[in-house]
C-alpha cells in the first residue's frame, strides 16, 4: 500500500486553499452570529417582556434570512429555525 500523496503546490490550488480558509471563517462567524441571537432571545422569553421579545424576534429571524439568502444554511433549515422561534415566541405571549 502506498502511502497518501503530497499535496499539490501549483498556484490555483494554493488558491482555492486560501479562499477555503476565509470562507470557512466567515461562515463560522454567521453561523455562531445566528445561534447568539437564538440564545437572546431564549433568555428574554421567561421576562414576558412582550415588546421587546418582539424586537429580538425581528433581530433573529433577519439575521437568519441574512445568513440563509448567502448560502451559509439552507434556506429550508433557515425556514425551520424562523418557524420554530415564532411558535416558541407565541407560546411564551400566549401564557
Amino acid at each position: 500500500m502506498a502511502g497518501k500523496a503530497a499535496p499539490k503546490k501549483d498556484l490555483s490550488t494554493l488558491k482555492r486553499v486560501r479562499q477555503a480558509e476565509k470562507h470557512r471563517l466567515r461562515n463560522q462567524s454567521v453561523e455562531t452570529k445566528v445561534k447568539t441571537y437564538i440564545t437572546k432571545l431564549d433568555a428574554a422569553l421567561p421576562s414576558k417582556d412582550k415588546e421587546g421579545i418582539k424586537k429580538i424576534l425581528n433581530e433573529t429571524i433577519r439575521v437568519i434570512s441574512s445568513a440563509a439568502s448567502k448560502g451559509i444554511i439552507h434556506k429550508n433549515t433557515a425556514s425551520r429555525k424562523i418557524s420554530r422561534i415564532t411558535k416558541k415566541v407565541n407560546a411564551a405571549l400566549a401564557t
